[in-house]
């Protein structure tokens, strides 16, 4: 897979962009603060619907205006995909495709996959749980979209169950008899929740040793995953072990059903869900320890980096490339860290990079470039191999594939 064509309007810094793209790597370069990580931003929203800089979708709205628009033509195989967001913060955002109303929005997650490595992925290992439960929740959609319904529904009764708590302490009663509902509900979707996660856990396990094991050199000592979760039965937070087959569904249902049980007293006492994957966290080791207090600030960099390069390999060996986006991270890695990136980066079919620096980039990465400045975003440069890219603003041409490479016209939302 890899982007086409990107549009913005009103998003972030930007009242318009347009610009025409292509397979390998390109870098935005330009000074802070001229909207270089902005534009990769709207690229990574088109795959999770979020994004990796602020919890809320109001920011990312043009001062002043009411709402922002990212449309994309992508690349599948042979397929053109046509993506077009409306971000309407306080309201719902509307999404279509090949110029379709989607019903839900959440309907786009796994049609566009991107893996995304910036510098706020520290947060991944010396962070609190919430970074790494959104990680591989996140992760989870992208390989089987349906889950996050499930997500969403489970989110949904845990706010009622949450809410009821509050006053069951003193109400009992029919309140009580309520909360058993609540429970069932709760504790079948977060069974399929935990099944998910684990299992996602196990296939990543074996990618992230290798990966790290690149990263941090073949000396370095192993780095594993475990999940840690308030079911005992879903695990401990100790390494994953090669081959480990998940608990069934049923059997993590049933085994949170009896933990909720357990906790009741618990609960009503503090007037909140004690158990379930909201809770859980997902564990990086190092050896035997846990990274997060242990690790030195170099190893926790390898770990966030070879954390995203596992999922690179996940996402590839499932039969498709997901864009590679590395947003400002080349002049924070040493010569073995970028060297390692570097070697994954220029084997994808495409990868957006910025840099407020050229010479940060390694040199076999310097393909396209991108000058982002002044509120402009100007294709200039050559591709690796001597060719002009398009000329400079160019949005035709052909592309690789011998396909008119046009301007994207999509309608305008109304």
């Amino acid at each position: 897979m890899y982007l086409r064509h990107l549009q913005l309007g009103s998003f972030r810094n930007w009242e318009r962009v347009d610009l025409a793209l292509r397979p390998g790597p390109t870098v935005f370069v330009g000074r802070n603060g001229e909207g270089k990580t902005n534009l990769v931003e709207a690229v990574g929203y088109l795959a999770t619907m979020s994004s990796h800089r602020v919890s809320s979708d109001a920011p990312l709205v043009r001062h002043g205006d009411a709402q922002a628009v990212v449309r994309a033509a992508l690349r599948r195989d042979d397929r053109e995909l046509l993506v077009e967001i409306e971000i309407n913060p306080g309201r719902a955002n509307r999404v279509r495709v090949n110029r379709a109303p989607l019903p839900r929005p959440r309907e786009l997650l796994g049609l566009v996959r991107t893996v995304l490595f910036a510098p706020e992925d520290l947060a991944l290992v010396r962070g609190d749980p919430t970074e790494r439960r959104r990680f591989l929740d996140e992760l989870m959609a992208t390989r089987t979209p349906r889950l996050a319904g499930v997500r969403a529904d489970y989110d949904r009764v845990l706010k009622q169950r949450n809410a009821l708590l509050k006053t069951a302490r003193l109400a009992r009663g029919k309140a009580i008899e309520t909360l058993d509902v609540w429970d069932s509900h709760l504790t079948d979707l977060g069974g399929q929740l935990l099944d998910a996660r684990l299992r996602l856990v196990a296939d990543l396990a074996p990618h992230m040793a290798s990966a790290y094991a690149d990263v941090a050199g073949a000396e370095a000592v192993v780095a594993a995953l475990g999940y840690s979760s308030t079911v005992p039965l879903a695990g401990d937070g100790g390494p994953t072990a090669p081959g480990t087959t998940p608990p069934s569904v049923a059997a993590l249902t049933a085994a949170m059903r009896e933990r909720v049980a357990e906790r009741r007293g618990d609960e009503l006492d503090r007037g909140v869900t004690l158990v379930g994957p909201h809770r859980d966290d997902l564990v990086l080791h190092l050896g035997p320890a846990p990274a997060k207090g242990y690790a030195s600030h170099g190893e926790s960099w390898s770990l966030a980096l070879a954390l995203k390069l596992a999922t690179f390999a996940l996402l590839r060996a499932e039969g498709e490339d997901p864009i590679l986006v590395l947003d400002d991270v080349f002049a924070t890695l040493d010569a073995e860290r970028r060297a390692a990136l570097a070697s994954v980066a220029r084997g994808a079919e495409q990868t957006l990079i910025t840099a407020a620096v050229l010479e940060d980039v390694p040199a076999e990465l310097r393909g396209v470039r991108v000058h982002v400045g002044d509120g402009t975003a100007t294709v200039l440069g050559e591709s690796p191999d001597g060719e002009d890219p398009g000329g400079e603003g160019s949005l035709d041409g052909t592309g690789p594939d011998g396909t008119a490479v046009g301007h994207l016209r999509l309608e305008e939302s109304t």
